[in-house]
């Protein structure tokens, strides 16, 4: 069932025009809209997304369907979407939302770390996983993060790990322009998708290094695309369902090409990888 929207936080940053929104579960949610300006397709790449980062255990917010009822719109004229000069409504219906990791009145979360901070981020080797998702992915966008300070172990399955630590956490965001964006398709540039902070990937010095994901990427059950296509609303992806599952049947296909992928990047930037061997 889908969370229903009850108040606007804030508007957020981005082409396809965000809103940070209150759901009636008491959650927050950065909320993508079916008719945002980039195209109702992001948000079947965002879906596809969620799900693919949870196969391959990589650090993500959890997805929800957020539903904005007439009612909602009219007590909330402040969410449109801002076009030139003037603005435009958003349609109701059912829309992409990304957990917003705590309450946005209480817990700072950030887009940027210095190096001195980012180094010591407790699960900074999703980094190297979120690579492998995004050359398998054909992400046309750069790989985008947000990071909080938290107890660990409430956000990350780490053994060994004090439940009472507390530390910075990253959590992998923003991933609309997977397939190229809304041209679904695996435009496979070496310099793409990679995070703007080298020190993420100075502990890569061979492909082992992006073990487990790796394997879980290359092993990923087709069932997944089924689990996709099952969960999404149907409407995200009307008029293109057989476009859509073709592009999943791609993405499978293309499962064992991603070492090739990632060794084209190392050799396209070896100064981000420091370290290679």
């Amino acid at each position: 069932m889908p969370v229903h929207a009850t108040r606007l936080e804030r508007k957020m940053r981005g082409g396809a025009q965000a809103h940070l929104l209150a759901g009636d579960d008491g959650a927050f949610y950065v909320t993508k809209f079916f008719d945002n300006p980039q195209h109702r397709r992001i948000l079947a790449n965002e879906w596809t997304a969620a799900v693919l980062l949870r196969h391959l255990q990589i650090s993500a917010p959890d997805v929800r369907v957020v539903s904005l009822s007439g009612e909602f719109l009219s007590a909330e004229p402040g969410v449109c979407y801002q076009l030139g000069p003037g603005r435009a409504p958003v349609s109701p219906g059912w829309h992409f939302g990304s957990a917003f990791p705590g309450n946005p009145h209480t817990d700072a979360v950030y887009d940027y770390l210095p190096d001195t901070l980012l180094a010591s981020v407790a699960n900074l080797p999703d980094f190297l996983g979120a690579l492998v998702f995004d050359k398998w992915t054909a992400n046309s966008d750069a790989r985008q993060a947000i990071f909080f300070r938290r107890r660990i172990r409430q956000w990350l399955n780490l053994p060994g790990i004090d439940p009472h630590r507390k530390g910075f956490v990253a959590q992998m965001v923003d991933h609309g322009y997977i397939f190229d964006g809304p041209h679904w398709t695996f435009n496979d540039s070496p310099l793409q998708g990679l995070y703007f902070r080298p020190l993420v990937y100075e502990q890569a010095r061979s492909l082992d290094d992006f073990q487990p994901w790796l394997d879980r990427a290359i092993h990923c059950p087709s069932s997944a695309g089924d689990e996709i296509l099952r969960m999404m609303p149907p409407d995200w992806i009307r008029g293109d369902e057989a476009a859509f599952e073709r592009l999943l049947e791609r993405l499978f296909e293309r499962r064992r090409r991603i070492p090739d992928l990632l060794m084209a990047t190392v050799r396209a930037r070896p100064q981000i990888f420091p370290n290679w061997r």
